[in-house]
């Protein structure tokens, strides 16, 4: 029987702090699934970042500004929506919210999503040389799952949830991890049982940890902070370094 090494989105994932800045994408209909879209300075699609936001999904402005890092640096990159338009940074503060009950549909209708519906329009609409997988929390499955199929070349999650050892057991591709020294839904114990997991399977693999931070530091840290700054901001200096070394230009 599988076991959960990441767990399933707890609390600590609805626990954001908002960045501000000004979004450079837009919302384009990839396949029926609204999808945020930065394009790279040129506008090629050479190189396609899949992003695979947290629970806050593309609508939130955190997840627009690293989409838009991305892009900065020479990729397009694509969000799709996978929670049809609801956002939970506008339902998490009505009476008697529970995380845990709002994500649960979500999180097994995602999958299926992504796998049937938006990547078949990917290849059509967005033809690429090479795609990237990246994702935050709640989107660290369609990473998995684009590696295991071969679609993307190359993948990164950080601070991941429902993750289980088969998960690390099936994946092929290169992956990199992205993790907070605390984080109780990828705590110590289970990150290690990941990285023996993919040491005995000889795969292409690369851990970092960053301390002083907790679950969610890549997208909702307090970015006045400044060991909370730096570590969001080299987690994707890592991400992009692992991308630039599979998908050559």
């Amino acid at each position: 029987m599988a076991q959960y090494l990441a767990k399933h989105t707890d609390e600590c994932c609805g626990q954001a702090v908002k960045h501000t800045g000004t979004a450079q994408g837009e919302f384009v209909d990839v396949g029926g699934v609204q999808t945020y879209v930065a394009y790279a300075p040129d506008k090629s699609l050479d190189r396609i970042i899949l992003f695979y936001c947290d629970v806050f999904g593309p609508k939130f402005l955190n997840n627009q500004l690293v989409c838009d890092w991305f892009a900065e640096h020479g990729y397009t990159v694509l969000a799709p929506d996978c929670f049809n338009g609801e956002e939970l940074e506008k339902v998490m503060h009505t009476e008697g919210f529970n995380i845990m009950a709002w994500i649960t549909p979500w999180r097994e209708s995602a999958p299926k999503l992504i796998a049937e519906t938006f990547l078949p329009a990917v290849k059509t609409q967005f033809p690429a040389k090479g795609y990237a997988s990246v994702g935050y929390c709640f989107g660290a499955p369609m990473v998995m799952a684009d590696l295991t199929t071969d679609h993307s070349v190359a993948g990164a999650i950080a601070h991941p949830s429902s993750l289980t050892d088969e998960h690390f057991k099936l994946v092929t591709g290169p992956l990199f991890l992205s993790c907070a020294e605390t984080d109780p839904v990828f705590g110590a114990e289970n990150r290690h049982k990941a990285e023996a997991i993919l040491a005995e399977a000889k795969r292409t693999y690369h851990f970092q940890l960053f301390s002083g931070v907790r679950h969610g530091f890549a997208i909702k840290g307090d970015m006045s902070n400044e060991n909370e700054r730096w570590a969001k901001e080299q987690s994707a200096w890592g991400i992009l370094g692992w991308f630039d070394r599979f998908l050559k230009k």
